[in-house]
Formats: C-alpha cells, sequence, structure tokens
C-alpha cells in the first residue's frame, strides 16, 4: 500500500473546545482506483470511527478529541466524496466499502482495531468484522438500525429533506427533529455538514447488500450504544440485538439523546467507548 500525501501534511486542532487536545494529522492514501483522506490522532491501540449517511468524519471532532487524549490512536476515514477522498461509487456494496476500511486498518499496522460505526457506519463495521475478523478487536454500533427490513419510507424522506440545502430552513429543522434530535437538543448542528451525493451512493450500496450479510458481524464483541430517543433505532432492537447474540453484545443507553447522538450527547458517548476500550485491551493484555 503506498502512502500520498495531499500537499502537505498539516497538523491542526480541532474547535471542539477541550483544553490540550491531541493534533490531527490529514492524510490521503490510495487503493486502487480511489483515495482515501483518513484523519488521525493521538497514540495508543487503535479506535476507528465511522460517520453516518451523507455526513463526514468532522461528526467526531469532540469524540475523537477525548478518545485520543484518554490513550488511543483515532483513525477517521472520510467516505469516498467527502473531503480529499474520491473514488468511483457504481456498482459498490458494503463489502466494497469494508475493504476500503480494511486497507486503512492494514496501513495503519498497529494490529486488530476497535471499530466504531455511526448509524450507516455501523453497518460498514459490521460488514468488516464479518469479511475481515483478523482487523477487528471489536466493534461499537452507535444508533444503529439492525433491523432486517430498511427504514420506512417516512424516514427516508425526513433524511432526504434534512440534507437538502434547497429546502427551507425550517422544513429542513423539522426534518431534523423528527429523524435525529431528540426534544430541546439544536438541530441546527447538523443545518451543515451533509453531502446528498455521498448520501444517496451509500444508501444504493446498503440496498445491494442483504441485511443478513452483516447482521451479526461475524463473531466480534460488540458494544452497542442506544440513544433513549430515536426513532430510527429503538431501545427495544437493541435488547433484541442482544437477546439474538448473547453475551457478547453490552448495551448502553445514552439519555436524552436522538439518531445524532454523536454531536448532542459527545460526552456520554466518549465515557462508554473509553470503558470499554479499556476492559477490551485490559482481557487483550491477559489472554
Amino acid at each position: 500500500m503506498r502512502l500520498v500525501f495531499a500537499g502537505c501534511v498539516a497538523l491542526i486542532l480541532h474547535g471542539s473546545g477541550l483544553a490540550g487536545a491531541e493534533p490531527v494529522q490529514r492524510i490521503v492514501m490510495a487503493r486502487g482506483d480511489a483515495h482515501i483522506e483518513i484523519l488521525t490522532q493521538g497514540r495508543g491501540p487503535t479506535i476507528v470511527l465511522l460517520p453516518s449517511l451523507g455526513r463526514g468524519a468532522e461528526d467526531f471532532d469532540a469524540i475523537a478529541d477525548r478518545l485520543a487524549d484518554a490513550g488511543y490512536r483515532v483513525l477517521r476515514p472520510q467516505p469516498r466524496g467527502v473531503g480529499n477522498s474520491t473514488g468511483p461509487w457504481q456498482g459498490l456494496n458494503l463489502h466494497d466499502l469494508a475493504a476500503d476500511l480494511a486497507a486503512v486498518i492494514e496501513h495503519a499496522g498497529t494490529g486488530p482495531a476497535f471499530v466504531v460505526g455511526h448509524a450507516f457506519g455501523n453497518r460498514v463495521a459490521r460488514m468488516l468484522a464479518t469479511d475481515r475478523p483478523d482487523l477487528v478487536r471489536a466493534i461499537s454500533l452507535i444508533a444503529a438500525n439492525v433491523g432486517k427490513d430498511p427504514s420506512p419510507a417516512n424516514v427516508r424522506a425526513a433524511i432526504r429533506a434534512s440534507s437538502n440545502p434547497a429546502l427551507p430552513e425550517e422544513e429542513r429543522l423539522a426534518a431534523l427533529r423528527f429523524v435525529f434530535f431528540a426534544p430541546g437538543n439544536d438541530a441546527r448542528l447538523w443545518l451543515t455538514g451533509w453531502h446528498p451525493d455521498v448520501l444517496a451512493a451509500q444508501r444504493i450500496a446498503g440496498d445491494l447488500t442483504s441485511r443478513e450479510a452483516d447482521y451479526a458481524a461475524g463473531k466480534a464483541p460488540v458494544l452497542y450504544v442506544q440513544p433513549d430517543h430515536d426513532p430510527l433505532a429503538r431501545v427495544e432492537e437493541a435488547n433484541e440485538y442482544k437477546r439474538a447474540l448473547g453475551e457478547r453484545v453490552t448495551v448502553v443507553v445514552i439519555a436524552h439523546a436522538s439518531h445524532a447522538v454523536i454531536v448532542e450527547q459527545p460526552a456520554a458517548v466518549s465515557d462508554a467507548l473509553i470503558a470499554y476500550a479499556r476492559k477490551l485491551w485490559m482481557t487483550q493484555r491477559t489472554d
């Protein structure tokens, strides 16, 4: 795998407001006819963060800072079409997106990673755990719709409206509040940051892949981070997933949050990930 630098590598600090946050390095690596931009920061065991449908790695800014400051190396690959990530989408399915992620982890060369997927990203994480279990220490599903049926039509319509800058702001805010934000949380946080073309391509890639294929996440341990107010991924579905897969699934419920939980409650999500990661690598050291 060759590494291609996009201009010069820049060290920057996120605007999360955390004092002493670890600097972020942005690199671009080549994989076949695609290029994948990776935001990387920190040192230690590797945690990979995957964003949700039609959105980029910046949604994890505050969480990435906290994970890096807690002693982890954090990798955030941008999806194709976001930032400096490029590559064709024609005919791609979740196996292909998992292969992009596999290339990122292999290039890091630090052994199996803890792979965290938010919303759509959780399907990519589960697919990687299925296709390449050698690269996955464990996965975390955040606001995961693990059902074996696609989202209802009204939910899909609200997601499209949320991401459509041509619509009136109030219409978009109504859609954001319906599908992404718990009552009282600031839906304006997601008026920007959307990539509608990527959203459409990711949805096709997901629809081209049987939900049975990635459902069980191979045999990986799973941390299921469940918002308490999510119309897309309900608490009962998290509990049902645990009943289906057994003790390898740990469920943590995040209060006062919906599908956009990583920006609604970044501290609570970070705390859950850090606590799980500490147990994970403690177990690894004593295996």
